[in-house]
């Protein structure tokens, strides 16, 4: 049982550090090309939107937990004090 955590925490700090290291990943819809080809078409990719990459996953995670940690933790204008007019 020890064991099968230490694997699981394992891969997830590895997780973690390649969504600090690499934050995109290539899109799996258009192969990385930007565009994605239909019968007689050519389109813009709409999952990358043509950037021919995407944020991964566990990325998007902590910027969401870090944008809520910011506005969670943020003063009000009205309880600064007036010696530092910069927050």
């Amino acid at each position: 049982m020890a064991l099968a955590s230490l694997a699981i925490l394992l891969t997830l700090a590895g997780y973690a550090a390649l969504c600090t290291i690499r934050p995109f990943k290539p899109c799996r819809a258009c192969d990385a090309t930007g565009v994605r080809r239909t019968h007689r078409t050519v389109k813009v990719c709409r999952r990358c939107r043509g950037a021919r990459y995407r944020l991964r996953t566990g990325r998007r995670l902590t910027n969401t937990a870090q944008a809520i940690h910011h506005t969670g933790t943020r003063t009000h204008p009205s309880e600064r004090t007036t010696d530092n007019p910069w927050p």
